[in-house]
């Protein structure tokens, strides 16, 4: 099948390799033509979690649609950033045809995320193949559930030529990050469980009371009390399918920080030196807004061409930009002061409606670096605080920070520098369960939000 075409010129396609290695005759390519076609602003967009190129294409597509009717003045140009990443195909994105092959809700894996799984870790088939027989078998015994940890921490396992960096903090102490994440390190089983539980919650809703009791001695049976008919009941092996989900997205996100800093931060520097009057505008979705921001960092010292950053329910944490963080007064945020790299703004839009990244990716985070902390699972949810994500509540601790609802921002002048959280609630709010709005970014207005920030008319 012909994969679909980017509907606005001029168009370049970036293909990362997983070590931030970039395709040299598209490179060439882009260096080559951007200053030739007079390009003024280049829109250059990196997503997040895709199983494929035609994915990422037809996301760029709808999302690049608008600008030309919102900005026909300018001379624009738009970058596609394909990187090697993936996406669970039973997560459901607005607009998009749900993937055919995707099973009906439940914790068996799919042929579309098991093909997914292959190709972005490659030559561990067999651990596929096995992690795939036990979700959909579903044992009831935890030895099962250890065996299916064990399985999962092979899968992602370090790679030799990197060894420690396959899972990079968003916060530092001055100790140095921990860079294996407790949740691939204790009890499997219980991890499980309170993943299943996270998940009932987040179906029964965000005001829905759920009372559910953990079955007692070695089965992994739940119990539940007083709960309602119409509320999702915890399945323990819902959980062990997201604790796949979340030990997948942990090595995406530390090679989401490797691409950006390794091959687009060098690559816009590159761009500086062939094209001086070009302005690069960088946007970035879920893990894609790691990608951009990490490429502030790999920018040459002096490259000043990158003049906005918009980040569209971006996955890591909400103090990355911090200088101190609240609850640790050794800490910093691991992007602290890369704001100032922008010759603009730094505009972070968020949704309460995100679910991945307002229930899940929070206890996630917390597993990832406390594994003993007891902290009431919709505590996250509820207030942010230390597990937060910048897609659920915006850019945090960060001084001089500004805040706008969507409507408010589009009416007003957005600040020509600092960080900026836009409210985006308004229109980020349609998607089912795991993911919510996470992937719901396809409007014309917050099309109209990167224009603003970059001062494109």
């Amino acid at each position: 099948m012909t994969e679909p075409e980017v509907g606005v010129t001029p168009y370049w396609e970036l293909t990362f390799d997983a070590d931030g290695d970039v395709n040299a005759k598209q490179r060439d390519r882009l260096l080559k033509e951007a200053p030739e076609r007079g390009v003024k602003d280049l829109i250059v967009f990196a997503h997040g979690w895709n199983s494929d190129r035609s994915g990422a294409t037809r996301l760029y597509s709808r999302f690049f649609e608008p600008f030309p009717g919102l900005a026909p003045n300018a001379r624009l140009g738009f970058v596609g950033v394909v990187w090697p990443s993936m996406r669970f195909s039973d997560e459901p994105i607005p607009d998009f045809e749900r993937t055919v092959t995707a099973a009906t809700v439940g914790p068996a894996l799919d042929e579309g995320t098991r093909g997914g799984l292959l190709e972005v870790f490659p030559g561990r088939a067999t651990l596929v193949d096995q992690i795939a027989r036990m979700l959909d078998q579903q044992p009831d015994d935890e030895a099962a559930l250890e065996e299916f940890g064990r399985l999962v921490r092979l899968l992602v396992e370090l790679r030799p030529e990197a060894p420690g960096t396959v899972f990079a903090a968003d916060t530092v102490a001055e100790a140095g990050p921990q860079c294996d994440p407790e949740m691939l390190l204790g009890d499997t089983a219980r991890l499980c469980r309170e993943f299943a539980r996270a998940l009932a919650e987040d179906r029964a809703g965000a005001d829905g009371e759920l009372a559910v009791g953990v079955g007692a001695g070695t089965g992994t049976g739940v119990r539940t009390e007083g709960v309602q008919a119409s509320f999702g009941l915890p399945r323990v092996w819902d959980g062990a399918h997201e604790l796949l989900r979340q030990a997948t997205y942990f090595a995406m996100k530390r090679r989401a920080g490797t691409v950006g800093e390794r091959g687009l931060g060098p690559l816009v520097g590159r761009l500086s030196q062939v094209a001086p009057g070009l302005r690069v505008h960088l946007v970035g979705h879920s893990f894609g807004g790691r990608l951009v921001s990490f490429a502030l960092r790999g920018l040459p010292k002096g490259v000043r061409n990158v003049k906005s950053v918009t980040l569209l329910q971006a996955a890591f944490s909400h103090y990355a930009f911090a200088a101190r963080l609240p609850h640790d007064a050794r800490g910093k945020g691991v992007l602290h002061g890369q704001q100032d790299r922008v010759d603009g703004p730094l505009v972070c839009c968020f949704s309460r409606f995100d679910s991945a990244l307002g229930t899940v990716y929070p206890m996630a985070s917390r597993m990832a670096g406390d594994s003993d902390s007891a902290v009431d699972l919709r505590l996250p949810r509820l207030l942010g605080g230390k597990w937060g994500a910048l897609g659920f509540d915006g850019v945090q601790a960060v001084a001089g920070t500004k805040a706008f609802e969507l409507a408010d921002a589009l009416r007003a002048k957005l600040p020509v520098s600092g960080c900026v959280n836009i409210d985006a609630s308004a229109v980020v709010k349609r998607g089912g369960a795991p993911s919510g709005a996470h992937s719901d970014i396809c409007h014309r207005e917050l099309a109209q939000v990167v224009l603003a920030a970059g001062r494109i008319r």
